[in-house]
């Protein structure tokens, strides 16, 4: 077994090369998932809701999906749009002098 001595020089390159993977992989994704479409376990985790809760939005139209046999999917999008759409803004505004 041969033994190998990794200077600060190396470990230097190494974490440039590292930073530089990491920024093209988040420049690439936009901060978004990797998939354009995901599945309802993939939802109620990002969402950290209940598939309760995902049937409920699903039922009265909150999230649109596409079911294809017997497997659900949601668009990422769709799921950016409902967020917005449903963001609450504050009714006071505390900072006022």
């Amino acid at each position: 077994m041969s033994t190998e001595i990794i200077t600060t020089e190396d470990l230097q390159v190494f974490k440039t090369e590292l930073f530089r993977e990491i920024r093209k992989m988040f420049l690439e994704h936009h901060g978004q998932p990797a998939k354009k479409w995901l599945k309802s376990y993939e939802i109620r985790k990002l969402l950290g809701i209940s598939p309760g809760t995902l049937q409920n939005m699903r039922m009265n139209g909150t999230l649109p999906f596409t079911k294809i046999g017997g497997v659900l999917f949601y668009d990422y999008e769709n799921i950016r749009k409902m967020l917005e759409s449903n963001q609450v803004k504050p009714r006071f505004d505390f900072d006022r002098k």
